[in-house]
């Protein structure tokens, strides 16, 4: 019984200690990131510094078997994605370490029913949930925003899944609810859609979210775009 009880108190003080380890990692991520997003950094120094850091937080990471994915927005599917059959996604020239300046549009837009633009749904009149598509860690994010700032994301939230060897970014939010290091799980509410960020909060934008996913890159650790419209026309939706 006493081994037992032993065991049990190792388990729980190394998870305790691996949370604790995950957070100061995800926070120096989350810096970093900042400093990308502000062209702070020299490319070639923020390409290292990226690197390892997710190498150290990925040996700290259970993997998850489950790989299906949930829709991030709840109670809407992929007909909410902007264009016709996703042709709004273009990732040609997109740079991570561009930051604020990168190019291209490697994202979907997903639009919710909100003609007087209160970031309210117009059928159910509340706030539409953001969802993690999978479980993960929140890597970086933002809950501040000022309408004078150029920054295009808005309030934004970062995930790396490392059963998928992806992360995802969520963009314009209104409100957002987790912060780096949280542990988040597939479906989870992580923001509320918003009309944060440089071109979103203008009157001419449609209230939406958002959507990206990246593959990491094998050997420069960095988010590599790529197209998830497949799995967002077959993933579940909440």
């Amino acid at each position: 019984m006493n081994k037992i009880i032993f065991f049990a108190v190792f388990i729980f003080l190394t998870k305790q200690l691996f949370a604790q380890d995950n957070r100061t990692i995800c926070k120096q991520i989350d810096e970093l990131n900042v400093a990308i997003l502000n062209n702070a950094i020299d490319k070639s120094q923020a390409a290292k510094r990226f690197k390892k850091l997710i190498l150290e937080l990925g040996v700290n990471i259970p993997i998850d078997d489950n790989v299906s994915w949930v829709f991030p927005l709840q109670g809407y599917n992929y007909r909410a994605i902007g264009g016709t059959n996703g042709d709004g996604y273009n990732d040609h020239g997109y740079d991570y370490l561009d930051g604020n300046k990168h190019l291209a549009h490697p994202a979907h837009d997903i639009f919710i029913r909100d003609k007087d633009q209160d970031c309210l749904d117009d059928r159910t009149h509340r706030p539409v949930n953001v969802l993690a598509i999978a479980d993960g860690i929140v890597i970086a994010c933002s809950n501040q925003w000022d309408p004078n700032s150029k920054l295009r994301g808005g309030k934004y939230i970062w995930i790396y899944h490392r059963s998928l060897w992806l992360f995802t970014y969520y963009a314009h939010n209104q409100a957002i609810f987790v912060k780096p290091g949280d542990l988040v799980i597939q479906g989870q509410k992580i923001a509320e859609v918003g009309r944060t960020g440089f071109n979103a909060y203008k009157k001419r934008s449609p209230t939406h979210l958002h959507f990206s996913a990246f593959h990491l890159n094998s050997g420069t650790w960095l988010p590599v775009p790529y197209n998830p419209y497949r799995q967002l026309i077959y993933a579940k939706t909440q």
